[in-house]
């Protein structure tokens, strides 16, 4: 997974995200990898993380989107389309050159 589109995913499944261990089993990748992206994020002001200081266990957190995460958000989505729209398209005329040596 490339690093814009973990970026993108981690933005999409932020608010939901429950833990990096459970997000990081779900992308196939290694905590350490989402450690390191969500604190960038952090870093960055697209995400804000609070930890439930009532709750039991004090090393979970609920990342929430900035507004700045947001506008990121909807950027990566566009860019993402694009990336697959070309892609479609570049299949699209691979099948019809092949189609058409037949």
């Amino acid at each position: 997974m490339q690093n814009e589109e973990l970026t993108l995913t981690l933005l999409r499944k932020a608010e939901v995200i429950e833990s990096q261990k459970s997000i990081a089993d779900e992308l196939g990748i290694s905590v350490g990898k989402v450690n390191y992206v969500l604190k960038a994020l952090i870093e960055k002001g697209l995400i804000k993380a609070d930890n439930f200081y009532k709750a039991k266990n004090k090393r979970k957190y609920k990342y929430l989107l900035t507004q700045k995460g947001i506008e990121e958000k909807i950027t990566l989505t566009k860019k993402f389309i694009e990336r697959k729209k070309a892609e479609y398209e570049e299949l699209q005329m691979e099948l019809i050159r092949n189609n058409q040596k037949r």
